[in-house]
């Protein structure tokens, strides 16, 4: 089903004015799946993510034998150090290729002795691919990641093979391709490509970046870690799941403050927090451009036992959020290249789905190819409680930067996980036949070519 079968927009002016046609549909009720508009650029660019490339990659990481965070850096063909030259000099020919609009650099951190799994102060380095933003009142910065850190079975041991092709060469590869194909296209928000070091010794390299961005004051509106993303066989439950995608959200920040935790309290809206909006923008508009695609989204940070990249940032008060496989192959995961009782051991690059893991790198694709098109959120969204009424009124102000075509306000059952219906506005306000006592209620910017915004949720005004 395409958007033309649903509704029609017609543009009058160069100036983003919708037609009568459109503007009379006061309501537009969508399924989670539906499509409300596909942008041609974006389906090129989520058409254009390589499963040749993302192997490509992959198996090129393998060949330094172990990207163990402690292991060699001086030497050309294995170690960290050969890795993380072979990455930043992959962006750079990426950003050739743009036209030198992809900034590359190593983000590089002293990383203490710990005592536990950093036995002796190291020199570390993200790799980090920024694409700047053309709108200069638009300073949102979304962050997307995958690891290029490896171990084996002993976390310790930086001088065994440690393959890691799916944890996490999948989600570095995956990135990576991102920012080939990205950095070819003009957003009005920065986007940063990140291969991040040392998140198996303890999300250093992760935490190191939270820093920065909270120092340097990055406006960052979303971060996602791509973290073991190219397994689809269940070996324990023999399920073979080559469309389902988890991804994890917190609902309530860690950094909320006592008058923040009070109004949540009294609304209801634990699962509302803005690492569960990034969450579920990103199943509505993956869901619109990768067919065959299932986005679960679990309410929790993470896996029991488990931590991602994503966490630091969430610590900092960004919206972090993980993606991560459906079904998790623990015999390859963390393990030593062996066969043992029958049954072989390690993170080799011949077990990974790579269709699989072209899916969920066009499912990033489209997600952040929308956002970073869309104009700003609006800004002071409120609902009015001043009366009791069985309506609901909404009201906001217009973003800085693009101006909107218009604005949806979202709605849906307060037990559901997803926004359900979708009304069309053209000014900052909004009257509706529904009660703010029975749904949750939502406002993001749309743009003439339907870039939606992340959803603002509105506080309690007068």
């Amino acid at each position: 089903m395409t958007f033309d079968h649903q509704l029609s927009i017609i543009f009058v002016s160069m100036k983003y004015l919708f037609s009568a046609l459109f503007l009379s549909c006061a309501l537009v009720c969508f399924a989670q799946t539906a499509i409300i508009k596909q942008d041609q650029q974006i389906s090129q660019m989520v058409e254009e993510v390589s499963e040749k490339n993302i192997e490509a990659n992959i198996r090129k990481l393998v060949t330094f034998q172990t990207r163990h965070s402690l292991s060699d850096t001086t030497s050309a063909s294995t170690g960290i150090g050969a890795a993380r030259n072979w990455i930043k000099a992959e962006m750079e020919r990426y950003s050739r290729e743009s036209g030198g609009r992809l900034k590359v650099e190593f983000d590089v951190f002293t990383q203490p002795a710990d005592g536990r799994r950093i036995t002796t102060p190291a020199v570390m380095k993200n790799v980090l691919g920024i694409l700047p933003g053309t709108d200069a009142l638009d300073d949102r910065v979304f962050i997307v990641s995958g690891h290029y850190d490896s171990r084996a079975t002993d976390v310790n041991d930086f001088k065994i093979v440690a393959p890691g092709a799916n944890d996490d060469a999948s989600g570095t590869s995956a990135v990576m391709e991102l920012a080939r194909v990205m950095s070819k296209h003009k957003f009005n928000c920065t986007i940063i490509f990140v291969a991040m070091v040392a998140e198996e010794q303890g999300l250093y390299g992760a935490v190191n970046l939270a820093k920065r961005a909270k120092e340097a004051k990055w406006n960052v509106a979303g971060m996602i870690t791509n973290d073991i993303i190219g397994n689809s066989f269940g070996v324990e439950t023999g399920v073979k799941d080559n469309r389902s995608v988890r991804i994890f959200s917190e609902g309530v920040s860690v950094v909320e403050t006592p008058a923040e935790a009070a109004v949540r309290t009294s609304t209801g809206s634990e699962n509302d927090g803005r690492a569960r909006q990034f969450a579920r923008y990103i199943k509505e508009v993956g869901e619109r451009y990768v067919d065959q695609l299932d986005v679960k989204l679990i309410y929790r940070r993470d896996r029991y036992l488990r931590g991602g990249d994503h966490t630091p940032f969430s610590q900092a008060g960004f919206p972090g959020i993980r993606v991560t496989e459906m079904n998790e192959n623990f015999d390859r995961q963390h393990q030593t290249v062996r066969k043992e009782n029958g049954v072989d051991y390690g993170d080799l690059p011949d077990f990974v789905d790579y269709g699989y893991t072209q899916k969920v790198a066009r499912m990033n694709i489209a997600s952040l190819a929308n956002l970073a098109l869309s104009p700003r959120e609006p800004e002071n969204v409120g609902v009015v409680t001043n009366q009791l009424t069985n309506k609901t009124v909404l009201k906001w102000e217009k973003p800085k930067g693009e101006a909107p075509a218009g604005y949806y306000v979202v709605m849906r059952e307060t037990s559901s996980p997803i926004w359900e219906k979708k009304f069309f506005v053209i000014g900052t306000t909004a009257a509706l036949n529904y009660s703010k006592d029975n749904y949750y209620f939502g406002v993001q910017s749309v743009d003439a070519e339907g870039h939606e915004s992340l959803v603002v949720i509105p506080k309690a005004v007068r």
